[in-house]
């Protein structure tokens, strides 16, 4: 298993009440030359957790981070414009709230962080630090 030192949250960056599934997220990444889906686990509207790219294989979402780092995204953070917004529906925020406390158990030694804390971005369109 890979050492973990930090969970990082995303955004699927798709417009607020449009459903997308780690199928549709899988074909982007694989048409932007990723070998498979880049996080680990995705949240859909409905609060639903499913996987992506196994736990034990680093992922492709935080540039310099993925070897040490468990993606998770969820679906949505943005609004019709493309604009980012907080559009995590409570399900959502209930389901991240308990995946990212179990991921806690798992790896205790791991930080929570937004991608904003990494890149030039809005994602995941909330404040990680104060919510998470």
């Amino acid at each position: 298993m890979r050492s973990i030192s930090k969970i990082i949250i995303h955004c699927s960056a798709t417009p607020e009440g449009r459903h997308h599934t780690v199928k549709d997220i899988d074909r982007w990444h694989r048409d932007r030359g990723f070998a498979q889906v880049g996080y680990h686990w995705v949240v859909y509207l409905d609060g639903s957790i499913h996987p992506g790219r196994n736990e034990n294989i680093a992922g492709a979402h935080t540039v310099g981070h993925n070897s040490d780092s468990i993606g998770v995204c969820y679906i949505g953070g943005v609004d019709s414009n493309m604009n980012a917004k907080d559009t995590r529906t409570e399900n959502q925020k209930i389901a991240l709230r308990n995946l990212v406390n179990e991921l806690l158990k798992k790896y205790p030694n791991s930080t929570v962080h937004g991608h904003n804390e990494f890149a030039a971005k809005a994602c995941p369109s909330f404040s990680v630090k104060t919510e998470l």
